[in-house]
């Protein structure tokens, strides 16, 4: 059984830069907590005895696991050690596939920080008949993308019920600030996506259909077609201000959307949602959104041609393993407001706030705190094996752990 295995959590991907930091927290949690089997994994022996020798002497005992991401056998073994896997070996598509059936098939629970909607919809199509039957629960999008917006629509309509008897029909996010970085993972996961599409066209339907990770047979509703190459700016009625699109809204927005499903519809048949960034007001607020979407649009198209493209990869994005530095890592911070409104008229908000860089560490703080629930509140979780969201999963008692450890905060207005 799970419970009887030699590791609680076994953190695979330790070398890059989030799992860097992802061990750092791992390591202050466990001395903690002060009872937490753990373990750090990847492919050199040699990287993760250096990544080990920085956690400190508290640390120095932590066993290493070494095996390769394409490597049936290697993964068989370490998945029969671990109660959790937590995985940040991105581009997931690339490298992460083998694993997360490993973990199916093994009754393993899994745990990522993954993005990547056309790989998360590919796993779920394969697994999710093995996983329910083995009892493994494995969780994609445990970082920034996409826990503050799924747990944040979670905090506030479960005001909105106790307040009013009944969910709000249409939530908005807005980013009011954010500062950070990111990683070569995570700039590395983005090209392998575009890369796919002249090679596979669903790909592109995936990212562009709003309700693509629902359950079979529960992807229709009344959210629009998003778009990849976001250039519109809008003005928000209720903040008063101009919008420009959020380069992650496609993503968030999927996974807000299958965890309505797959609870069972509690926010509504007919729920909406959707994301933006919250510029400013008057002709200026108008004038830096639309420099703004104009940017993002310009790089999307880039992105898309392949000589920008290979420009963009050689001098700009950082190389995997790389990531931000330490100044932007712990100066870095985020703000965010949800809207919530009723059919009845009534408006609720809620602030979510974070601190560190949300492409690191913040990510990398929410991303151990999954894990952690996964492993440790085994017997509260309520649903059995297959594919989850966070907020589907274990929301409730996800929430207490991101506020008390991971820097979050939930505020209703």
């Amino acid at each position: 059984m799970v419970r009887d295995r030699e590791f609680d959590v076994v953190l695979w991907g330790a070398t890059g830069a989030v799992g860097r930091r992802v061990a750092y927290h791992l390591a202050n949690r466990a001395n903690q907590i002060g009872h937490l089997r753990w373990a750090l994994g990847g492919r050199s022996q040699t990287k993760l005895e250096a990544v080990r020798l920085k956690l400190g002497p508290t640390a120095s005992d932590v066993p290493i696991i070494t095996g390769d991401n394409h490597d049936t056998a290697s993964l068989n073994a370490l998945a029969a050690r671990a109660k959790v896997i937590c995985s940040t070996v991105g581009p997931f598509a690339v490298l992460g596939s083998k694993l997360v059936e490993t973990c199916a098939h093994s009754s393993t629970h899994y745990c990522d920080l993954s993005a990547e909607v056309h790989w998360m919809r590919k796993m779920i199509d394969a697994h999710q008949a093995t996983a329910e039957k083995t009892g493994a629960r494995l969780v994609h999008a445990c970082g920034f993308d996409s826990i503050p917006s799924d747990i944040g629509v979670f905090f506030l309509q479960n005001k909105a019920k106790d307040r009013h008897k009944k969910p709000c029909s249409h939530i908005k996010m807005r980013i009011t600030t954010m500062r950070g970085g990111f990683s070569g993972g995570t700039a590395a996961s983005f090209v392998n996506a575009i890369e796919q599409r002249p090679k596979d066209p669903s790909v592109q339907q995936l990212l562009i259909e709003p309700y693509s990770l629902n359950p079979e047979g529960q992807r229709r509703g009344p959210d629009l077609p998003e778009k990849m190459m976001p250039v519109k700016v809008a003005y928000d009625e209720d903040l008063k201000a101009w919008t420009m699109p959020f380069f992650m809204s496609p993503m968030n927005t999927k996974i807000v959307r299958r965890s309505n499903a797959l609870l069972g519809y509690p926010y509504g048949q007919d729920f909406r949602y959707e994301e933006a960034i919250l510029v400013g007001s008057g002709p200026v607020g108008w004038l830096i959104a639309a420099m703004g979407a104009a940017a993002a649009g310009g790089f999307m198209l880039s992105m898309a041609l392949s000589p920008t493209r290979w420009l963009l990869k050689r001098y700009v994005f950082p190389k995997p393993g790389e990531g931000p530095d330490r100044q932007v890592r712990e100066q870095g911070f985020y703000q965010l407001i949800l809207i919530g409104k009723l059919d009845s008229g009534e408006t609720m908000r809620a602030h979510i706030s974070g601190t560190g860089d949300p492409g690191v560490e913040s990510t990398s703080r929410i991303l151990v705190e999954s894990a952690l629930c996964l492993a440790q509140e085994t017997d509260k979780i309520k649903v059995g094996g297959g594919f989850w969201t966070p907020a589907s999963a274990m929301a409730e008692l996800l929430l207490p752990r991101l506020i008390d450890h991971a820097g979050l905060k939930f505020e209703l207005e």
